[in-house]
């Protein structure tokens, strides 16, 4: 019975985010940023960033923007094309469908889930 839940949830991770979307680990993402070669963002909202904090050496970047105008999303990517864009948001799902549409677009992309175990994992935080 668990291997056919945890199937089924695997199953819906590849249909909701994509093929083309790889996961780490908060630990792993946390060793990503030290070569340089990666950035880290968090996708939630202002409200949810001030309520709990965010990663210490995350860019700030909310869905509802990658969605809309790309006001802040636009020059970020010009700026990081090049990098691997690690996202993260409250539980994994909204920086899962942000990472599929960003590789959809043909960036390197790896979704690290939860705030959650960032925190839990030890990792630095900050307040916005």
């Amino acid at each position: 019975m668990l291997l056919r839940v945890l199937l089924l949830f695997l199953m819906s991770s590849v249909i909701s985010f994509g093929a083309n979307v790889a996961t780490m680990n908060s630990t792993e993402a946390a060793e990503r940023l030290k070569t340089g070669n990666a950035v880290l963002i968090d996708v939630r909202e202002a409200r949810e960033w001030a309520d709990t904090g965010v990663a210490e050496p995350a860019v700030l970047l909310a869905l509802s923007d990658l969605r809309g105008a790309r006001a802040q999303w636009k020059p970020f990517l010009e700026k990081n094309r090049d990098k691997t864009l690690l996202l993260y948001c409250r539980s994994g799902n909204r920086s899962g469908r942000a990472a599929a549409l960003l590789a959809k677009e043909g960036l390197k992309v790896a979704n690290v889930g939860a705030f959650s175990a960032w925190k839990a994992a030890g990792l630095p935080v900050r307040k916005p």
